[in-house]
């Protein structure tokens, strides 16, 4: 009897023994698991308001991600829905080379819509960052935002931005580098907006054209209109023609 006891407990030893072992095999293969982690980008876009950019490439922690060069108006990543470029999360490092390179940093947020206005002239590049609330509409409407990045070397009038289907204002009193939160629009139907003198109902002028973008916006797509050019020359060609522009966000 005492012999089959010491047995019995000599059996018992063994299996707890390898019980701990086969609980230590698998451990590393849960801590593997455990590290895995795809929420450490960011999402973001570039958008060049700066007056004649020609042959901008964007570069982010001294690695291009820009393919074709941008130019007034331009937008990166292009094209058309769900539009951005991934960007890990943390203090990124950028540059933007307009004639003179602009060169800034900036905190991008985890699993967050990031826009980037570059603005002004090439000599004299500026650029405001921006988190972008990106919300898809339980309806059929769209969502739209409104930005002034007009160039003036001196204090220029606010604007407002007018709806021609609404009848009304959709945005008001915007100054230089103010960015609109987004508003529910009716989609596939067409619509003029107009820039206008804040207040004022008067209609702003290239010429004798008023400054207006006509576009049907897409259900459930958000976008952004962006006044821009050169306050100071209505009648401008090319780079520095006063104009709103459109892009798509999502």
């Amino acid at each position: 009897m005492k012999l089959l006891h010491k047995i019995s407990g000599c059996f018992c030893i063994v299996i707890t023994l390898l019980i701990f072992q086969s609980c230590t095999k698998q451990s590393p293969k849960l801590k593997a698991q455990q590290q895995t982690d795809f929420s450490n980008s960011a999402l973001v876009q570039v958008y060049i308001a700066t007056v004649n950019a020609s042959g901008v490439n964007i570069f982010v922690d001294a690695a291009q991600i820009t393919g074709a060069t941008l130019s007034s108006g331009g937008v990166f990543p292009p094209g058309a829905g769900a539009i951005a470029t991934n960007v890990q999360q943390g203090l990124r490092a950028f540059l933007v080379t307009t004639a003179t390179p602009l060169s800034f940093a900036e905190n991008m947020a985890s699993a967050k819509f990031h826009t980037i206005f570059v603005y002004d002239t090439i000599t004299t590049p500026l650029q405001k960052t921006i988190q972008t609330n990106i919300v898809i509409p339980s309806d059929t409407t769209a969502r739209l935002r409104f930005a002034n990045f007009v160039f003036a070397k001196t204090a220029i009038p606010a604007i407002d931005i007018f709806s021609a289907r609404k009848n009304a204002n959709v945005a008001t009193n915007l100054q230089v580098t103010d960015v609109t939160d987004f508003i529910p629009h009716p989609s596939k139907l067409a619509d003029t907006f107009y820039v206008r003198l804040a207040g004022s109902g008067v209609n702003l002028l290239n010429g004798t054209t008023p400054i207006r973008s006509i576009f049907t916006p897409t259900s459930k797509r958000s976008y952004t209109l962006v006044f821009r050019g050169s306050y100071a020359n209505p009648s401008a060609t090319a780079g520095q023609v006063r104009t709103l522009s459109v892009f798509t966000n999502y």
